[in-house]
């Protein structure tokens, strides 16, 4: 076996038993682009060794996408078909587990009319607000983890020659994952105790209100009593441990729905689904969306933020160095899912009732009352950079450094 196929296999176990946490007789969703075959043949290969029922690969490929959006009627944006968000229940109702390998090409919607994509969009998210909602209450187990693709690779690594940028994508994968480890199961098993660390200090804490400072920002935070700090590994309804997102260096909570003031400028651009947004800014008044602007796709945000009511408030705040694994390799990767992990971000819309005291068990109604954002959108933004500064407000009003020049104080 040569070098390569071992550490495509060594990563492989490594989603399956830290990722989604695979138990024996349980069923394995797989969402994978085409350009991925190798790789996931693999997975599927390890999920059975490791005791899987059943593994279903749904396919995707983004030419077909791009296809429909330059082919189908106007009525086709504003369909979902509802047997898919069925099955996409049931998986999780059943105690199945989803590995999804997401990648959009961050070109994919170039030149495509931005109301078809939102329309799409929309109509997705509301045939899978069921789902989301398992989703976000980590009823299941469920990983995003990234493999590359040519177009990913071709927009990351532009400054290399074409033939070697695929192969710079997978070293650089096999890096964050702590895949070139001889024990990358290991290795994520100290990685993770070292989040949890993190995560008691800042639940010992419980501050009022987090303050951010930087430039183009000034935030103003306030944090629901009661909330709390997640990141790493998370448990779900069956008590199994899993990580939702491989990499990931980040501690989270969520913000008081109605208690975010101020300014607060991007750091990096966001691959909105395939649409570019970049160098914007919002700002807030109490806790509402009240402006915007943007350098770059600012009709992508515009649409993003008429989701629904919800999407125009925050639901996420997260924190993460900017001495860290991801953000010292000195590339911005346009996939939230890595660029999330090297910078301190926000995201728009829905909140994870797992961040408040007993917040699974809460109705939409009680979760607004506690100061949880509801929404059909959930998107991450970056605000970290090495100029960024946080206050932490205690209880008692006493106000202490958080961050530091990018990092912790």
């Amino acid at each position: 076996m040569d070098a390569f196929t071992t550490q495509l296999e060594k990563y492989a176990e490594l989603v399956l038993r830290v990722g989604v946490n695979i138990q024996p007789g349980q069923v394995l969703m797989v969402e994978a682009p085409l350009e991925t075959v190798e790789f996931t043949r693999i997975v599927v290969c390890k999920a059975y060794e490791a005791g899987a029922k059943y593994v279903q690969v749904n396919w995707d490929d983004e030419a077909i996408t791009r296809i429909r959006f330059e082919s189908a009627p106007d009525e086709s944006f504003s369909y979902y078909p509802e047997w898919t968000a069925k099955m996409m229940e049931q998986l999780a109702e059943g105690n199945g587990a989803l590995l999804n390998i997401k990648v959009p090409d961050p070109e994919l919607y170039k030149g495509i009319d931005s109301a078809k994509v939102s329309s799409a969009s929309k109509a997705a998210s509301v045939a899978r607000q069921k789902f989301q909602g398992y989703v976000r209450k980590s009823t299941f187990s469920w990983c995003l983890v990234k493999a590359p693709t040519r177009a990913w690779a071709d927009k990351v690594f532009a400054d290399l020659p074409e033939e070697e940028r695929v192969t710079a994508m997978w070293e650089t994968l096999f890096r964050m994952n702590r895949v070139d480890r001889d024990d990358p199961v290991g290795a994520w098993g100290e990685h993770l105790e070292t989040l949890l660390a993190k995560r008691k200090v800042l639940n010992a804490k419980q501050y009022r209100r987090l303050h951010f400072r930087a430039p183009g920002t000034d935030l103003s935070v306030e944090l629901p009593q009661g909330h709390i700090w997640l990141g790493g590994g998370k448990a779900n309804d069956a008590g199994v441990v899993f990580v939702a997102n491989m990499p990931t260096e980040e501690v989270y909570t969520m913000p008081h729905r109605t208690g975010v003031n101020g300014t607060v400028t991007s750091t990096m651009p966001l691959n909105l689904n395939g649409r570019l947004v970049d160098r914007f800014s919002i700002t807030f008044r109490d806790g509402r969306v009240t402006g915007y602007k943007a350098e770059v796709g600012e009709e992508h945000l515009a649409s993003l933020l008429d989701t629904d009511e919800g999407a125009k408030y925050l639901g996420e705040v997260a924190l993460v160095p900017y001495d860290s694994p991801i953000s010292n390799l000195n590339r911005i990767f346009y996939n939230t899912g890595i660029d999330e992990n090297a910078s301190c971000h926000l995201a728009l819309g829905s909140a994870y009732p797992t961040n408040l005291e007993n917040g699974t068990k809460l109705s939409r109604e009680e979760l607004l009352a506690r100061g949880a954002n509801v929404s059909m959108a959930h998107t991450d933004f970056m605000i970290g950079s090495a100029e960024l500064e946080i206050d932490g407000e205690l209880p008692d009003g006493t106000v202490e450094p958080v961050f530091r020049k990018g990092n912790w104080a």
